[in-house]
């Protein structure tokens, strides 16, 4: 039945119905993207952390973390069109074909991404703390207090919601893929994370032992 469906769709200009079609170079293409951006920004962050080397490139950590911020933000708008071509040459799959359910996937995926970077600022957004710009408590408000990694749940929920808008199955694998890279990188990201302001925290009670110990010496 499918088979005379597309047929008949080859000829009227109408959309193709079946599952994934895996013979699509676009279904990979969009598939390395989707990988390659946290693997990146994971790499680079750290490089930094160790060596600075943006923080020397630009000159400032404040520049350098800018410059970081742009080009994971191109990064992620290049990755959507990867995804967005990748879904329209997939067929439709009328079972997850929900328009509703998607709207609201990605509203509140939208909500949770932005309300993220309108709390943290661009510097909290993109990985300031590796360049050594920390915040000066920790953001427990919205989003954080219905997640703690809204923007990366966020991006997601939005993923999900272009898939089921569109009725693309492969979108649904392709959204499986971003969830399991996020939470994969959320394994490295907040130990490590969590040793710099550990790190922070640590400093005055140094500092304060130290001035003590002079104080007892002299």
């Amino acid at each position: 039945m499918d088979k005379l469906h597309n047929l008949i769709a080859s000829v009227t200009g109408q959309e193709k119905i079946g599952f994934i079609d895996s013979s699509q170079t676009s279904l990979y293409v969009a598939a390395a993207a989707i990988a390659f951006n946290p693997i990146f920004w994971n790499l680079v962050a750290r490089l930094e952390y160790r060596t600075h080397v943006l923080t020397k490139i630009f000159g400032s950590p404040y520049y350098g973390c800018y410059a970081l911020a742009f080009t994971i933000f191109s990064l992620g708008i290049f990755r959507d069109s990867l995804y967005k071509n990748a879904l329209d040459e997939q067929p439709l799959y009328p079972p997850i074909h929900q328009p509703a359910a998607g709207i609201a996937c990605f509203v509140a995926g939208n909500v949770l991404v932005l309300s993220s970077m309108w709390a943290l600022g661009v510097t909290g957004t993109y990985l300031g703390d590796y360049f050594g710009i920390l915040m000066d408590a920790k953001v427990e408000g919205f989003p954080f207090n219905v997640t703690g990694a809204p923007m990366y749940w966020g991006s997601t929920l939005s993923f999900l919601g272009t898939a089921l808008y569109t009725g693309r199955a492969a979108g649904v694998l392709l959204t499986v893929e971003v969830f399991v890279l996020y939470f994969l990188a959320l394994q490295f990201e907040d130990p490590f994370t969590a040793a710099i302001y550990a790190k922070k925290d640590a400093r005055p009670v140094t500092r304060s032992m130290t001035k003590q110990k002079d104080r007892k010496k002299a």
